[in-house]
């Protein structure tokens, strides 16, 4: 009986020691987990208030927006996000991070596995002006469609589909109206992403279309830098089929789109500016362009950017034929003197590829850059430690001559007049909002406050 009793104890012992050790090992776990997550939420919390202090925090222009009502902190969108610290975890759910730095990708969008996450432009506070586009992407002006980046979408991949979306209805919208004489059934105003892939749809169709590009190819793509790295992800192209392309040069992008048009004889009218889309009464367009060349079409589709027409200085000298406002071939400057002004991606890349065989200078309005990549931000902050690069915060143009140039630069409540030589000028002080291109041809433009955009790509 007694050896029973001290089994059945022993046993009990040793089950009670099991049940103890099994919740030791949860609690552990779940004491580890918990403390990882708090660290997580310190870090995040550590980078937003950064981020809020460096003029990162405030979206500029397509971003995520979360519903904390349903977020599940899964950490999906997270991963999925192609650039660094745009979203994070606080308290196991997802926050905004540097919302300045979104390239509007979507990819957190598609992710996230409760849809939470909804794309939105404007803050309930920072309005952006947008013209009104229906599902079709045609504008309150029956016959006129704006695709791409000026409808507020500026991904390639975005504008490459939105493109393509807005040419389908067009060509379904041209079967009902035939054009005649001249007209064409539909101009093409801009040969960037959205310009192209309608291009090669309105060729699938066998419409007759017209493409005009104020610039050359590819239009706000070809004025990357030569070896500047776009962003983007396998697209559709009609005719061509699928280009698979995560990151590459400017120059891989502009040659898969030469070789689709290429083979589909297809041909874009480069130098022409159009001026004037002007609505004629019996419901077509007179297209004219700066050269007071003369088209007519049943429809029109815009593909032109936001940033339209460079945005100028303003200053005495910015006429000289050493100012430029785009950087084409990098490579081949050497050993001038040289000042670069603007604060975003375009103006650092700019000024970091022609740093190694140039004496380059950044001028910049603001005391921070608040409006760069993170990469960006991290390589000119080693540029500028290993004195490659001379960076002037708080400072404007004054006035450019033929051999130097003028900087008024803040330093606290004082300014000074600082002259630099000089042999060439960049200016990245971004684009003109064609507003007034738009109104004339009759587009409304409203400005949206926290506006939420239907899916990328749908």
């Amino acid at each position: 009986m007694t050896t029973g009793l001290s089994i059945f104890f022993a046993l009990a012992l040793a089950e009670a020691g099991i049940y103890a050790a099994t919740l030791l090992l949860c609690l552990i776990v779940v004491y580890v987990y918990l403390s990882s997550q708090k660290r997580e939420s310190s870090r995040t919390a550590q980078k937003i208030a950064i981020a809020k202090e460096e003029g990162r925090h405030e979206p500029l222009s397509l971003h995520p927006y979360i519903d904390l009502d349903v977020c599940i902190g899964s950490g999906a969108c997270i991963k999925a996000c192609p650039e660094k610290d745009i979203l994070g975890l606080i308290d196991n759910q997802a926050s905004v991070i540097q919302a300045a730095s979104c390239i509007g990708h979507g990819a957190c969008f598609h992710a996230c596995p409760v849809e939470a996450i909804s794309l939105r432009i404007g803050t309930e506070t920072r309005g952006v002006e947008l013209p009104h586009v229906n599902p079709n992407f045609e504008t309150n002006m029956q016959g006129i469609y704006i695709a791409g980046e000026l409808g507020g979408m500026g991904l390639i991949k975005n504008s490459v589909e939105q493109g393509r979306q807005a040419m389908e209805h067009i060509a379904q919208a041209v079967q009902s109206k035939v054009a005649q004489g001249d007209v064409k059934d539909v101009i093409i105003i801009g040969a960037g992403p959205a310009g192209i892939s309608a291009a090669l749809t309105a060729r699938k169709h066998g419409l007759n279309f017209e493409v005009l590009e104020q610039y050359t190819l590819g239009g706000t793509v070809y004025s990357f830098p030569r070896e500047k790295i776009v962003m983007t992800a396998p697209m559709q192209l009609d005719l061509y089929g699928k280009v698979k392309l995560y990151e590459t040069s400017k120059d891989a992008l502009l040659k898969v789109w030469n070789e689709a048009l290429s083979k589909n004889n297809i041909s874009i009218r480069e130098n022409t500016k159009v001026e004037r889309v002007i609505p004629q009464q019996d419901g077509s367009f007179k297209v004219v362009t700066a050269k007071e060349e003369v088209f007519f079409a049943n429809h029109v589709l815009i593909a032109i950017g936001r940033r339209g027409t460079p945005r100028k200085l303003g200053v005495e000298g910015e006429d000289l034929p050493k100012v430029y406002y785009r950087l084409l071939d990098p490579e081949f400057i050497h050993g001038k003197e040289i000042l670069v002004v603007g604060g975003g991606d375009s103006a650092v890349e700019s000024a970091m590829l022609l740093m190694d065989q140039n004496k380059v200078t950044l001028s910049y309005r603001k005391d921070r850059f608040a409006r760069i990549k993170q990469k960006n931000r991290e390589r000119l902050r080693e540029a500028e430690q290993q004195g490659k690069l001379h960076i002037i915060y708080n400072s404007n143009v004054s006035q450019i001559k033929m051999n130097e140039v003028v900087l008024r630069v803040k330093a606290g409540e004082e300014e000074r007049i600082e002259t630099m030589p000089n042999d060439l000028v960049y200016i990245f002080a971004g684009g003109e909002l064609p507003t007034k291109f738009l109104q004339n041809a009759g587009v409304e433009i409203t400005k949206r406050f926290a506006y939420v955009v239907k899916k990328p790509g749908a």
